[in-house]
């Protein structure tokens, strides 16, 4: 494949060209198989750039007399390597080892510039593959989609996407079924892989510790930083775990791959829990929010959540608690304690597929593809959703083809003035298009506090569901685990209770006494400045 960077311009491909050896005007990629780019590390931390590396995909069935990797300035003859796969070169092979998975193969010189280079695969002077990276950052990796440059930090997952046929899931809300996450915990016998953004739950914490004493494996991940700092609560249930031997470690610091470890689940033997809550009383405590989760024992979708947990947990920036804590103070936060009538159950149903997927290394384009196929309706539930992000544009594609697409957002206080801004934005948006998309920030009722779900309902067939927020910063640069559930049975679910919460919920704008009598007539909302009437 023949990558070319088309934001360069014409200046800097001439200067570039220049520095490479001359190439016959009508080369081409060949179409049979041969050596690709794959990666490159040219911005080690470490006296002189050394351990950096460049990564190959070599096929098994070619020779490979006659291929040179070249950056410009230094040539590497490809003739004498015996591996095939991926595989590495470098001049500092015994760092570059610490950093990459690819077996290295040693070289005399390689200089990959932090300004930026033009990679090249050749054979016999002719360019099979090539590569453009500009700037660098420091510690991270650079891969290709397409022809861009891809910069991920060192040791950054490329977790594949994973799926399961058929069997059965306990589908709950939050927060009328909050026994479903604690029980689960307190089911464990062998082994017990927490993952988190907070963790500040006594009940959650008393049940780590239970499962620890009785010999369970317990392993606790969280977020370093979250928004707004660590609470004193939060950072006692950390000691308390970690006094009992329980491994707490926490993702963050100079080596940090993840701007947040968002996401939030738990493997207990062979089942796993997929949220969209926090492990704190608000969430799956069930004291506040308004959220969505699942439980699956379906192997490969809990073997892929237990492999995730441990490349996260393996990775320099996962410190233990006991070092982390160390010098710091934590502040008193807010505690919620509130109660809620418990009027939908959990229920096991059946699926026809679940698949797993984690951002920043798949999930993304996945999403994008539901939304591009669907064919009548979506359903979105969401904290907020970013304008100009991805899935945002996903949804406005589906409206403008004659989809009924329905976002119902939050009403908290924190976000309820930039929601009302969203709306209207989506509103004026859906009035110019004569789209079907209307927006609703959303009316509790006295059923939750506030929304904190992040799931979609697609055609009624399938449901999306998981902690990530829609918006491209969570999308490109958080962790986050995110399940798409395909059946009739498991969408009739969650779009029954999105159905309640959508009729709960309400017009943002501000109408005054026309919106009190739309009201009393029965009116749902005013789209696009215009009241719409619909029986509720």
């Amino acid at each position: 494949m023949v990558r070319f960077a088309p934001l360069l311009c014409v200046c800097c491909l001439f200067l570039a060209a220049s520095a490479l050896p001359a190439v016959a005007q009508d080369e081409t990629a060949p179409s049979d198989p041969h050596p690709e780019i794959v990666a490159a590390y040219p911005d080690p931390i470490a006296d002189g750039d050394a351990g950096e590396f460049v990564v190959l995909r070599l096929p098994a069935e070619i020779d490979l007399a006659g291929y040179v990797f070249t950056d410009g300035d230094t040539t590497v003859s490809l003739s004498n390597v015996s591996q095939r796969g991926r595989v590495a070169l470098s001049a500092g092979p015994d760092r570059a080892r610490n950093h990459t998975a690819a077996p290295v193969v040693a070289v005399d010189r390689l200089g990959l510039a932090n300004s930026g280079e033009h990679l090249q695969v050749r054979r016999n002077g002719t360019v099979v593959d090539r590569a453009v990276y500009r700037d660098t950052a420091a510690g991270e990796r650079v891969t290709w989609n397409g022809t861009e440059p891809v910069w991920r930090p060192i040791g950054a997952t490329d977790r594949p996407v994973v799926s399961a046929d058929g069997g059965h899931v306990r589908a709950f809300v939050l927060p009328d079924g909050p026994a479903v996450p604690i029980q689960t915990l307190r089911d464990a016998d062998d082994r017990l892989l927490l993952a988190g953004y907070t963790l500040t739950s006594d009940r959650v914490t008393d049940a780590l510790v239970a499962a620890h004493e009785r010999g369970v494996t317990v392993r606790v991940l969280l977020e370093g930083a979250p928004v707004g700092g660590r609470t004193r609560q939060g950072a006692q249930r950390l000691d308390r775990l970690t006094e009992a031997g329980v491994e707490v470690r926490l993702i963050g610091g100079e080596y940090a791959r993840y701007d947040y470890h968002h996401a939030k689940y738990a493997v207990a033997d062979e089942r796993a829990l997929v949220l969209t809550e926090n492990w704190k009383p608000s969430g799956t405590g069930g004291h506040s929010s308004r959220g969505w989760g699942v439980r699956t024992n379906q192997s490969r979708v809990v073997d892929g959540l237990a492999a995730t947990y441990r490349a996260d947990a393996s990775g320099r920036d996962a410190r233990p608690w006991s070092q982390f804590r160390r010098g710091r103070s934590f502040e008193r936060g807010a505690v919620s304690n509130a109660s809620y009538e418990r009027s939908v159950a959990p229920e096991t149903v059946p699926v026809e597929e679940t698949t797993l997927l984690v951002t920043p290394d798949n999930a993304e384009p996945r999403l994008v593809d539901r939304l591009d196929g669907a064919q009548s309706s979506i359903d979105v539930i969401q904290v907020s959703v970013g304008w100009d992000s991805t899935l945002a544009a996903a949804l406005r594609r589906a409206a403008d083809r004659g989809v009924r697409v329905r976002l119902l957002l939050s009403s908290a206080w924190y976000v309820r003035e930039d929601n009302e801004r969203l709306a209207e934005r989506f509103e004026e948006w859906a009035s110019a298009n004569d789209a079907p998309l209307s927006v609703r920030l959303a009316d509790p009722a006295g059923r939750y506090e506030k929304i904190h779900a992040k799931g979609a309902i697609v055609d009624d067939r399938r449901v999306v569901l998981g902690s990530l927020n829609w918006n491209d910063q969570a999308a490109a640069n958080n962790r986050e685990t995110v399940l798409l559930l395909r059946g009739s049975a498991v969408a009739d679910y969650y779009g029954t209770v999105f159905d309640a919460d959508w009729r709960g919920g309400r017009s943002p704008l501000p109408y005054g006494l026309l919106a009190a009598v739309a009201g009393c007539l029965g009116l749902a909302a005013i789209v696009g400045g215009k009241i719409r009437f619909e029986r509720r």
